[in-house]
């Protein structure tokens, strides 16, 4: 058993020391990009600046024929391009294919000093976050970095998400978990072919009145990821990672989109995946709290005074549990308003009244 004195220190000799707390930075909306497709790469620096993260994904959806050719792109722009507050990740290939290794080498020695973290899908257990955590303090070493490269696993099989707790606690570089909803779907045999959101058929209805058997019946659709997502936020919390909702695929459906967005916001992710542009606007919109939102929390935490006892506002109690979940709000709301001229406008004009 690995002694708890020796979690932080470096497990290669020259490699960056550990952190001991993933930094809070504002990550509303993880843009992914093709390095290999041309045009997806001209918009790259352009959208430096309007998007909390740009990912360059080397996995899915880019063709086996194009690996190659997309990892050589990341390294090109990543060279290219200064990211200013927008933090630089990229997604490596699953670490059973064939070309992680190249991945992992290439990136690290070439841009090791210009991604922020590593992407891994389909992590199954700690061994996965085990292995990624010694190759890369290896490479670290090799390259001469003096920052470790933070790792973010995504969740797409049943067995990363029964381990999703030690998968959390593996490695100090861990950032973050993200919901991989379609790959988990086949992974479970749940009979949707969608990226994401709902399903009609995923209902509640009504009981039916006894005089009337034969009347309609109000039908609801339920969440099918509400158990997933609140987990993987359960998990996260405890060990001080973030924990973010996956791809929404339904690109034309922005009002789902926004729907399923919130909801995930609502139970405590930080973010989300954005796979077209229009996604970014309604991420960073959905992942900042309201201005209503914020000065109600402002309200609160200026009547607590010292934060204990309790007081009423507007009828309502408050007491020390309402000012920590107010705090979570205004602080969230201070680290996004540090990188949005927009926001900071909105929040800074908010008058607290009494």
């Amino acid at each position: 058993m690995r002694s708890s004195k020796d979690f932080f220190r470096p497990l290669a000799v020259g490699a960056p020391q550990p952190v001991t707390e993933i930094p809070a930075r504002p990550s509303r909306a993880i843009h992914f990009f093709d390095p290999s497709n041309e045009k997806m790469a001209a918009k790259v620096p352009q959208m430096v600046g309007t998007v909390d993260v740009l990912l360059g994904n080397l996995e899915d959806a880019v063709k086996a024929d194009n690996k190659d050719a997309a990892r050589s792109g990341l390294v090109r722009i990543a060279k290219e391009n200064d990211f200013g507050p927008t933090q630089l990740w990229t997604r490596i290939n699953s670490l059973d294919s064939p070309w992680v290794l190249d991945d992992l080498t290439t990136l690290v020695g070439e841009i090791g000093d210009k991604l922020d973290v590593i992407m891994v899908p389909k992590v199954q257990g700690s061994e996965d976050i085990h292995y990624i955590d010694r190759i890369l303090a290896q490479l670290e070493a090799k390259a001469g970095l003096d920052r470790p490269i933070l790792v973010h696993a995504i969740l797409e099989t049943a067995r990363g998400v029964a381990s999703v707790e030690e998968i959390c606690g593996a490695s100090p570089r861990m950032q973050g978990l993200s919901l991989g909803p379609a790959d988990l779907a086949a992974d479970r045999r749940m009979k949707t072919t969608r990226v994401g959101g709902g399903h009609p058929g995923y209902l509640v209805r009504a009981d039916p009145v006894a005089e009337q058997p034969d009347a309609h019946r109000s039908t609801y659709q339920q969440d099918l990821w509400h158990y997933t997502i609140a987990r993987m936020v359960d998990a996260c919390a405890m060990h001080g990672i973030y924990p973010y909702y996956g791809p929404f695929g339904d690109i034309a459906d922005v009002v789902a989109c926004e729907d399923q967005f919130r909801n995930a916001f609502l139970l405590g992710c930080v973010g989300t995946w954005s796979l077209h542009p229009k996604q970014i606007e309604i991420a960073n919109r959905v992942f900042a709290p309201s201005v209503e939102d914020i000065k109600h929390a402002r309200r609160v935490v200026a009547a607590m005074g010292d934060g204990t006892g309790a007081v009423m506002l507007d009828g309502k109690m408050e007491d020390d549990a309402s000012l920590k979940q107010c705090l979570v709000m205004v602080e969230l709301a201070e680290q996004l308003a540090a990188v949005d001229p927009q926001l900071k406008a909105q929040y800074d004009a908010i008058e607290v009244t009494a």
